[in-house]
């Protein structure tokens, strides 16, 4: 139970021993008994005096930001991104470096670059988080299939560990968003949720009673892999034809343009959003119509996952205004009655939202209730509670 009270103190900031208590449904005593472990632990520090209805004054816990730290690693098709993240959620600037997957040693590079970021990063460090653009077997053996890096069974976690003699937890990408919402976002008020991503691809995290939903393998929620048309249709990077994401995602619009002179060759997104933002209705009737067939498809997903709230962020959501009304409408026509009023939230977006995602899988093992974590998570509670230096993972 340390870890439960950790994790309280890291999603929820300060909090009084008496809110532990009810929270964590506990006694007053084995709260008070568990947190003077911590404290001695260094874990765990009194702080202000917060408010009484009446009797002594509760004094606040709240965690010691140097008491742990995590790594956050976001793979793309041309860079790494990197970043430490306190226990709080706090981090500071993250780094960049250009990365090409498809070099015959790519994972010997990647753990180079890693290495050396990691050398030079300060305090108590719990573990590695990973995030990619893929399907990943498990988070605590990290094999991944990554058609957009052209990696099949490529072995991320057991290099990784090799190298970096930290315990490293990889998932995919939208999966490491979706734990990030549960501890620092609008997940903390859900227990059954998903995560949308638009962008280049189309992604989804699913969490049901709290926990990310992985599948049997590792590769639930691709739903960019939906088809959308049954009988031929547009090519998908994936090989199949027909997804939605070859109709809603971003080369699927590049494309649209091009074909009908809203763009030239060699232009990209962001010249559509220019073009839609500058008037141009043949543009955003390209939006008009991704929104509609994004909108539909979800409604399929709403009816087999039954969540409390759909989440939609990515790289793509900057051009939400464009989106809006044709999600909308066909979001809510095709719902049946039951799930109509299902709501949904945008969630601003910037590239550090990755980073710190990869990061959660090593803050969020203190509540890993069902061992997504495995042996690696394992690793990482045993050196958060002892708080002490380096080991081979």
């Amino acid at each position: 139970m340390p870890s439960a009270i950790l994790s309280v103190l890291g999603t929820r900031g300060p909090t009084s021993r008496a809110d532990l208590a009810r929270t964590l449904e506990m006694s007053s005593a084995s709260i008070t008994q568990l947190t003077k472990v911590l404290i001695a632990r260094g874990l765990v520090t009194e702080l202000e005096t917060s408010p009484s209805q009446g009797g002594r004054p509760g004094r606040l816990l709240g965690l010691v930001r140097s008491a742990g730290s995590a790594v956050g690693v976001k793979i793309t098709a041309d860079h790494v991104g990197v970043v430490q993240v306190n226990l709080d959620g706090t981090f500071g600037s993250a780094t960049r470096y250009d990365f090409d997957p498809s070099r015959p040693d790519a994972l010997d590079h990647l753990a180079h670059l890693l290495k050396a970021d990691i050398e030079h990063m300060e305090g108590h460090l719990l573990g590695v988080g990973v995030g990619v653009p893929g399907s990943v077997d498990a988070q605590d053996s990290g094999v991944v299939a990554a058609p957009t890096l052209g990696w099949t069974e490529a072995q991320v976690g057991p290099m990784l560990r090799a190298r970096l003699g930290l315990p490293v937890l990889v998932d995919n990408d939208v999966n490491t968003l979706a734990v990030a919402d549960r501890l620092y976002g609008a997940g903390q008020r859900h227990s059954t949720y998903m995560v949308v991503t638009i962008g280049r691809g189309i992604g989804c995290g699913v969490v049901v009673d709290g926990s990310v939903y992985r599948g049997a393998f590792g590769g639930a929620g691709e739903i960019g892999h939906l088809p959308v048309v049954y009988s031929g249709g547009a090519l998908c990077g994936c090989g199949s034809l027909g997804c939605l994401e070859a109709y809603v995602g971003d080369d699927a619009l590049v494309r649209a343009a091009v074909e009908n002179r809203v763009l030239v060759a060699g232009q990209g997104i962001g010249d559509l959003l220019d073009a839609a933002r500058a008037g141009s209705t043949a543009a955003a009737e390209i939006y008009l119509q991704a929104a509609r067939t994004l909108g539909a498809a979800l409604s399929g997903v709403v009816h087999t996952l039954d969540p409390e709230v759909i989440i939609l962020s990515g790289e793509g959501i900057v051009a939400w205004p464009f989106w809006e009304r044709g999600f909308e409408q066909t979001f809510r026509r095709h719902l049946m009655p039951r799930w109509r009023s299902t709501p949904y939230l945008i969630e601003a977006w910037d590239e550090t939202k990755w980073l710190l995602g990869a990061a959660c899988l090593v803050l969020a093992t203190p509540f890993d209730t069902v061992g997504i974590g495995g042996d690696q998570g394992r690793l990482v509670r045993d050196r958060l509670q002892t708080n002490g230096s380096r080991v081979p993972a």
